[in-house]
């Protein structure tokens, strides 16, 4: 079978594929996103809180940070250019109790070394006096935190890909690949099975990325991360909403805590939970979790009623690390790393990914030798 030949193909049409993609095709590179599924960011990319990150938490001059930081700021800008509905309503970050104050504390510290911008300390009286409903003892303000319609997000950027020659193929699995001297050939599935050959390949297919590297013949299985899934659980809110913004508590050790997140329509949701389970379709909400629920949104919102948390939605973190050990970084592997030319590898992508997406596209972009593009106007 001989293969059909493009310049670069991206396995997968989350949000973070699409920018990636997009980034590919405004260089001039004939560009094919295939996708497993029959739409566009139906996995991790439609099951998240859609909080622009501020970049607070995370360790200074990783990924995540700069991605962070970055991807936060071109997101803004692109919502901005094209109609897509991004609001910077802030988020509230609340100690509850004396022995948190230390912590609280390192987390501004950390952002500032971030670079993070626009954050205010609070002390609990002026918490309350622009979130009324909340309890803590000290707080302070990231003001660059805000929400986004992702879904409008991730159609503007199908739309700029295919505005600039790309293509989406959909219900196109990836079952096997192999790594000639030229290119990189990927077999696919379903109704238009064949074989696609690229000299470009990035594998963004989230839960299943570090599957599909295994899967490649002649790549180095050092470089294949063990996979873990992480599932978080939200619970909506029925009868009064309280907040106008997010409210997060202290993290965790796996997440950021049970925080509160406001949607474009102002409802609000709690989540997500951490919860370790062994495959990315466990996506069904135990009513029952909805007990520790009560006790974490509590420390920071006595006023929650009883009965008044409904089980909403799950998502799965496409996690590097298990349960007990520390967070790695997102993983963007390129030939600097396997030595395989042309090949990107997207690992660990979870949160802040969506924030991060553009920032992502353009680092891929570097990994692969494309010179810096501002691709926003």
């Amino acid at each position: 079978m001989s293969a059909f030949t493009i310049d670069a193909v991206v396995i997968g049409a989350g949000v973070v594929g699409l920018a990636t993609a997009r980034r590919l095709a405004l260089a001039g590179l004939e560009t094919l996103v295939i996708e497993a599924a029959d739409a566009i960011g139906t996995g991790t990319s439609s099951r998240n809180s859609e909080v622009i990150h501020a970049a607070l938490y995370y360790p200074t001059g990783s990924i995540k940070a700069t991605a962070c930081l970055a991807g936060k700021r071109l997101l803004y800008r692109y919502c901005d250019a094209r109609g897509v509905t991004a609001k910077r309503c802030g988020k509230l970050m609340v100690a509850t109790s004396d022995d948190q104050l230390p912590k609280l504390q390192a987390i501004w510290d950390q952002a500032e070394r971030n670079g993070v911008e626009d954050m205010h300390w609070l002390s609990g009286e002026a918490a309350r006096a622009i979130e009324p409903e909340v309890t803590c003892i000290k707080a302070f303000l990231s003001g660059s935190t805000g929400i986004v319609d992702s879904h409008g997000y991730m159609l503007a950027l199908q739309g700029d890909l295919e505005n600039a020659g790309g293509m989406v193929a959909f219900e196109t699995p990836v079952v096997a690949a192999r790594i000639e001297a030229d290119g990189i050939v990927l077999v696919t599935g379903g109704a238009e099975a064949g074989e696609i050959k690229a000299r470009i390949v990035v594998n963004a297919a989230g839960h299943s990325a570090p599957k599909l590297a295994g899967l490649m013949q002649g790549f180095p299985a050092e470089h294949v991360p063990e996979q873990w899934y992480a599932k978080g659980n939200y619970f909506s809110l029925v009868g009064h909403q309280p907040f106008s913004r997010l409210v997060y508590p202290m993290p965790d050790t796996a997440g950021l805590g049970v925080h509160a997140t406001v949607d474009l329509q102002g409802r609000n949701r709690f989540g997500p939970d951490v919860q370790w389970v062994e495959s990315e379709h466990d996506l069904i909400v135990d009513p029952a979790r909805s007990e520790s629920f009560y006790a974490a949104i509590r420390a920071y919102w006595p006023g929650l009623p009883d009965g008044a948390l409904s089980p909403d939605y799950a998502g799965i973190r496409p996690k590097l690390h298990g349960p007990g050990t520390p967070m790695p970084d997102f993983r963007v592997d390129g030939p600097e790393v396997h030595g395989i030319a042309g090949l990107v590898n997207l690992l660990g992508i979870e949160s802040p990914g969506l924030t991060a997406s553009l920032a992502i596209a353009e680092l891929t972009a570097s990994r692969l030798g494309l010179p810096p593009k501002d691709t926003i106007s």
